[in-house]
Order: structure tokens, then sequence, then C-alpha cells
């Protein structure tokens, strides 16, 4: 797996609404109604997660769930990045 290069990072993130880079990684912050949806969140994409054998770095407070991408193989962020970023998206759209 390839790290992105800066021109294929920017245009990734064209198509990822909500994201942006933090210390060298894909970062978003979800926020849900209550600690229950942001929970169920996670344990929603966790199954997906598992699939795709690519797991983030996460942190849950209350209502919100704090999310850091990257591909330590590869030391930055890559497709598979981009794709986990998407597929959080769409379940996190199930559930706000």
């Amino acid at each position: 797996m390839q790290k992105l290069s800066d021109s294929e990072l920017q245009s990734a993130l064209t198509t990822l609404p909500g994201w942006g880079i933090d210390q060298g990684k894909l970062h978003r912050e979800y926020k849900f109604a209550d600690f229950i949806h942001a929970f169920g969140f996670m344990c929603t994409a966790a199954l997906s997660i598992e699939k795709m054998g690519h797991h983030p770095e996460w942190l849950n407070v209350y209502n919100r769930v704090e999310v850091h991408l990257t591909t330590h193989d590869a030391h930055g962020i890559t497709s598979k990045d981009v794709e986990l970023a998407k597929l959080l998206d769409q379940t996190a759209k199930k559930l706000q």
C-alpha cells in the first residue's frame, strides 16, 4: 500500500466532507444525539472495519467520536484510509 501524494490527498478530501488533516492523519469528529448513538456507531462500524482489516484510531466521549486514520505500514494516508472514511460516513449517516 502506497502513501497518497499531496495532490491525490487533496483530491480525496474533496470527496470527504467534514474530513481534514490533523498531524498527518485523516481526521473527523462525529456528533450524535447521545452516548448510545455514538457507541452504536462504533459498534456498527466495527463489524465492517474488521472485515476490511484496517482499523481506526478513535476516541469516544459521551456523544462524540473522534477519528484519526492513517496506514502505519505506509507511514501516512493511503487509499485504505479514504475507503474507511467513506465507510464511517455511510455508517454515521444512518445513526444521526
